[in-house]
C-alpha cells in the first residue's frame, strides 16, 4: 500500500493516490467524458486529486441527447 502523500498538478493539494492500493482508488467513483479525459492526459502526467476530479466531473458538459 502507498502512504506517501502526492502533490495534485491541478491545484497543488497533498493527497493519497491510490492507484496502487489493494482496494480500488476514490477516483474510480468519477465519470468523465471521453474528452475531458483525453484534455487532462495531455495536459497532466500524473494523477489529480478527487476534489478536483469531482470539480471537473460537474463542469463537463451533459451527454447529449438523441
Amino acid at each position: 500500500m502507498n502512504d506517501s502523500q502526492d502533490l495534485c498538478p491541478r491545484c497543488g493539494a497533498a493527497f493519497h493516490c491510490g492507484v496502487a492500493d489493494a482496494k480500488p482508488c476514490a477516483c474510480t467513483t468519477v465519470r468523465l467524458d471521453a474528452a475531458t479525459l483525453g484534455a487532462l492526459r495531455e495536459q497532466y502526467e500524473r494523477c489529480l486529486c478527487l476534489r478536483c476530479l469531482l470539480e471537473l466531473q460537474s463542469a463537463a458538459p451533459p451527454p447529449a441527447l438523441q
